[in-house]
């Protein structure tokens, strides 16, 4: 599962940057790789971690003259839910060849894998 998330980022940083050829490039490796190898959909269950303050129990003070101004002191509190997430099985598949098909596209017709021109 780790690797899946670390393969979308991965991809997700490469898709944001690079120069319009790479991203064309990408595009016309994407549109093959995905008909060849098609998405899988299914659903998962998975614990989602969350956040709540909570008070401590303590309360801070602060004042002049006639005025006093108190705060509850919170905390973070960590815990999990369950949860449902969509997940593609067939990325981890598809993911590496779209990446080597761009970078082979990209060799090819400019010299680079990046697709820069000089």
């Amino acid at each position: 599962m780790k690797r899946h998330v670390l393969s979308v980022v991965a991809g997700l940083v490469l898709g944001s940057c690079g120069t319009p050829e790479f991203r064309a490039e990408k595009d016309s490796c994407t549109a093959s790789w995905m008909a060849k190898i098609p998405p899988r959909y299914e659903q998962e269950w998975y614990n989602q971690s969350q956040t709540r303050q909570v008070p401590t129990g303590t309360t801070t003070c602060t004042g002049s003259g006639n005025t006093l101004i108190c705060n509850q002191v919170m905390r973070t509190e960590y815990y999990t839910v369950p949860a449902v997430r969509t997940v593609d099985r067939n990325a981890p598949l598809r993911d590496p060849q779209i990446q080597n098909c761009t970078r082979q596209a990209c060799l090819l017709k400019f010299g680079n894998a990046e697709c820069k021109t000089p």
